[in-house]
């Protein structure tokens, strides 16, 4: 049996951007977390490291979608390039002001401009679509992606907050924002396989978000995405109410470790499925394997809860990108891809409010009330967008695809 995973790398140039694109999305993980680990440290205070790792990651999330639709105007190069470099610049400023101890002001304000960083996964997702556009091969190449987005937020995360521990506190934010610096360096620098910039279709304009697929998609995913950060904050609970609190770490891994392991074998399937009805089941099982959750009452159990809930997490992503692909315009493709990664952060700011608040009101146990609550919602937004996320057969309001011209 061949392995289609070998077959994706074997067009020139993919390994090389593949592995750029790792590097260069280890920040995603590691800036967050990094802020919270080296402001805890040199400040003191636990609000003022949460509240400017919150500045950076929400105002990432709305600025992301408006970067990648430069990028699809003006080419990767072109706009991802000077993003990085104020991206870069602002993490340094930041680390300087963390450790001479500058007023709060100038941490908001660097954290601020620091999110500028590109979306990484939108535009190597991008290279991918040009390569195997309407191929099967792309499925397989958005399951290699979905499994590397899961290896970055396992270890990223574990990377920077070891350093700020082992090392001192800035040194999870060093190693990130030069993992930035050079990943998107050697990502750019491969331009034979950068796509070319398309011109919009006769009629199409505007966002990529007017485009009823994807706000379908989006919306479904912020609450996807809160099921993830509840299961964090409240296996962080329970555990710690276990009186094992080092066991957290564990289990989220083995969160992680259900989803990479199934996207990697979903990946090698040529599923024949419609590519909508594959979305649905996944987010189907999301929403169903929550309810375990709610009655996990011990380490072991609640690790196996965790990981069974995360087998459709890649799926999910898979699909889902599989769909923007195919509903977007190749001239807004970055931006369409973007979209669903900004609902899936934004969905993980709003879970951790939420279950937090649970934990707090109601005790540790039923903070997976949120995630059942946020599994039912996307579950039942993708059932009633079925007919719109299907294919032009099925689409009843084909105009609503197109974006009019302003």
């Amino acid at each position: 049996m061949r392995n289609p995973y070998s077959d994706i790398f074997r067009v020139p140039g993919t390994k090389g951007f593949a592995a750029a694109a790792f590097i260069a999305r280890l920040p995603i993980a590691m800036a967050p977390i990094g802020i919270v680990a080296m402001l805890s440290q040199t400040h003191g205070e636990y609000w003022l490291a949460g509240a400017v790792s919150a500045t950076y990651a929400l105002v990432n999330a709305f600025l992301s979608p408006q970067i990648s639709r430069w990028v699809d105007q003006r080419g990767q190069t072109a706009i991802a390039f000077p993003t990085t470099l104020i991206s870069v610049l602002a993490f340094a400023v930041l680390v300087v002001a963390a450790n001479q101890h500058w007023p709060v002001w100038s941490l908001f304000l660097s954290a601020l401009l620091a999110a500028a960083m590109p979306s990484i996964p939108a535009l190597v997702r991008a290279r991918w679509t040009e390569i195997f556009r309407d191929r099967p091969e792309l499925n397989t190449a958005f399951a290699f992606e979905s499994a590397a987005d899961e290896l970055v937020y396992v270890a990223g995360a574990s990377l920077s907050v070891g350093l700020s521990a082992a090392l001192f506190p800035e040194a999870g934010m060093v190693v990130s924002t030069l993992l930035l610096a050079l990943g998107v360096a050697a990502f750019l620098l491969q331009r034979s396989s950068e796509p070319p910039v398309r011109p919009a279709e006769h009629g199409v304009a505007g966002s990529a978000i007017r485009l009823r697929p994807v706000q379908i998609i989006t919306f479904a995913l912020i609450f996807v995405g809160a099921t993830f950060a509840t299961t964090e904050v409240t296996t962080v609970a329970i555990t710690k109410a276990l009186g094992q609190p080092e066991a957290a770490s564990l289990v989220i891994g083995v969160y992680a470790l259900g989803s990479f392991v199934v996207g990697i074998i979903i990946g090698a399937l040529s599923l024949k499925a419609a590519l909508q009805r594959q979305l649905a089941v996944a987010v189907g099982v999301v929403a169903l394997t929550t309810l375990p959750l709610l009655f996990a009452d011990t380490v072991p159990a609640l690790a196996l809860a965790v990981f069974v809930s995360g087998v459709a997490i890649s799926p999910t992503f898979i699909t889902a990108f599989g769909l923007i692909e195919r509903h977007v315009p190749a001239a807004m493709l970055t931006e369409g891809v973007t979209w669903v990664t900004t609902g899936i952060g934004i969905g993980m700011a709003l879970g951790s409010f939420a279950a937090g608040w649970m934990v707090d009101t109601f005790g540790p146990q039923n903070g997976f009330w949120v995630s059942v609550a946020a599994g039912a919602i996307a579950f039942a937004t993708v059932l009633a967008g079925q007919c719109r996320l299907a294919t032009d057969d099925c689409d009843v309001d084909k105009g609503e695809a197109v974006v009019p011209a302003e």
